[in-house]
């Protein structure tokens, strides 16, 4: 499991690089300024939890037990809810897709709490 966690992040990163760099050149003239910012704010905390989940799979080669697994996995599903559906709507202007978003902030918010439970052990 944490190879896998550690090729996903390491993917994930790769991928808000690019979206990140699109962003800058692509869309900032077909988007507008708040668009723009929820696709760059889309980008941001993908990259923050790309880089988290390179630390979960970490965590978890020095911590016994589950829960630095738990936390990778959450920040899979926050990157997938949290910053796909901020891409989402900023790239369609689907407006329901907002509310997927908390859903991806409180998978963020879980996983950060069962990496540091984990730390703890």
């Amino acid at each position: 499991m944490t190879h896998l966690f550690a090729i996903a992040g390491a993917l994930m990163a790769f991928v808000a690089v690019a979206a990140g760099a699109f962003g800058a050149h692509a869309l900032r003239t077909r988007l507008s300024p708040e668009s723009l910012a929820v696709f760059e704010t889309g980008v941001r905390y993908q990259m923050y939890h790309a880089l988290a989940l390179i630390a979960a799979a970490w965590v978890a080669t020095r911590a016994p037990g589950t829960l630095a697994q738990w936390a990778g996995w959450l920040f899979i599903v926050g990157i997938v809810f949290f910053s796909g559906s901020l891409y989402t709507l900023a790239l369609t202007g689907i407006r329901w897709m907002g509310a997927i978003t908390p859903l991806g902030g409180v998978a963020f918010l879980a996983g950060w709490l069962c990496l540091a439970l984990a730390m703890r052990r």
